[in-house]
């Protein structure tokens, strides 16, 4: 007699950010069959291409990216950071000095990060995730209760989802984390964090620029061609908290000039393509990234300033860290159990610290 099939794996997670459908997508890639995946967050009802954030992806991370796929169905929508330029002039300085630059590739055709938008990213991922046989879900995860072999989680439309492992990638608030007991040691900065999509009249050629004022660093990082003006970049400028009521309240053509004092004149005209948004700027560690059949993924772990735009790569790190780099032991042990992650809680906060 043929042996049995033994039933799959059920994994739910929590959260359908980056890191939440980059890990379901490496899971169902990694164990097939043997796993069933269950994303659930209410944003996935949303249009993706909507988002127009954007991330750094460090070489590492495209790597990853790279492995799973993802990499050729985004690459021409993700523009090579070529160089960068870190300066701390004054912005009355008819010059502003660089006292940093540095530039090269990791290996031979490999720049050492891009630039894409959230938006163009999620949707690859869901597309990708879809394709692979994950359970993408509109609902919310309210909380959950464990048994001695399972973990139930309650959805917010009332139902119980049954699972050996539940990830909860909800975020730096994370409703799950807290659930668990989990304790979470971090600050707010008094700064946060104004973004928006600018466009430019001349070509910004690859690179990026960091430049330091007394209120906080204020980037501007390459993006793919496009916009009103032919060229665009991402700004991202670090500001008092006291400062930025005032500043969002500012006619756009008053904003702009505030953009203009600081970002000169080296690229010519500038656009605002998208409306200026502010967001606070903290950091943040959980005392565990583990317990039983619960394990914590990206911002609802760590959370850090964005000064390096390292907080997505971390993210993405996880994965490679955590769960699946031992998916096929994984396999042979109950998922979700303490021991099955052996050292991954230390090693991801090694990573994160």
């Amino acid at each position: 007699m043929a042996d049995a099939v033994p039933a799959p794996w059920r994994i739910l997670i929590a959260g359908g950010g980056i890191a939440g459908l980059a890990l379901a997508l490496a899971l169902k890639q990694a164990l097939a069959a043997a796993v069933e995946v269950t994303v659930c967050d209410p944003a996935l009802t949303r249009d993706p291409r909507g988002d127009r954030r954007s991330y750094a992806i460090a070489a590492g991370a495209r790597r990853m990216l790279t492995a799973l796929g993802m990499w050729s169905e985004i690459e021409t929508q993700a523009q090579p950071i070529l160089d960068m330029v870190v300066t701390d002039s004054r912005l009355a300085d008819p010059v502003r000095q660089a006292f940093l630059t540095f530039a090269g590739e990791i290996e031979p055709g490999e720049p050492f990060a891009h630039m894409i938008e959230n938006g163009a990213l999620l949707a690859a991922l869901i597309g990708a995730c879809r394709a692979h046989g994950v359970d993408l879900r509109a609902l919310g995860v309210e909380g959950f209760s464990r048994p001695a072999d399972r973990i139930l989680a309650d959805l917010s439309d009332g139902a119980r989802r049954e699972a050996a492992l539940l990830v909860a990638a909800d975020g730096a608030r994370s409703r799950l984390r807290e659930a668990a007991g989990i304790g979470w040691v971090g600050w707010a900065y008094d700064q946060q964090g104004i973004v928006a999509t600018l466009s430019h009249e001349r070509d910004h050629e690859g690179r990026a620029v960091e430049h330091f004022l007394p209120s906080g660093p204020f980037a501007i990082l390459p993006l793919t061609p496009g916009g009103s003006l032919g060229h665009r970049s991402s700004m991202v400028w670090t500001e008092t908290a006291a400062a930025v009521p005032g500043l969002l309240a500012l006619a756009p053509e008053r904003q702009l000039e505030e953009v203009e004092r600081r970002f000169g004149l080296q690229l010519g005209r500038l656009a605002l393509e998208t409306p200026l948004q502010a967001h606070p700027l903290s950091f943040g560690i959980a005392r565990r990234f583990a317990a039983e059949r619960l394990a914590l993924l990206g911002d609802a772990a760590h959370v850090i300033h964005p000064i390096a735009g390292q907080g997505l790569n971390l993210g993405l790190r996880d994965l490679g860290l955590g769960l699946v780099d031992r998916a096929p032991a994984l396999k042979r042990f109950f998922i979700g159990q303490a021991a099955a992650l052996g050292d991954t809680p230390r090693l991801l906060r090694g990573q994160a610290l």
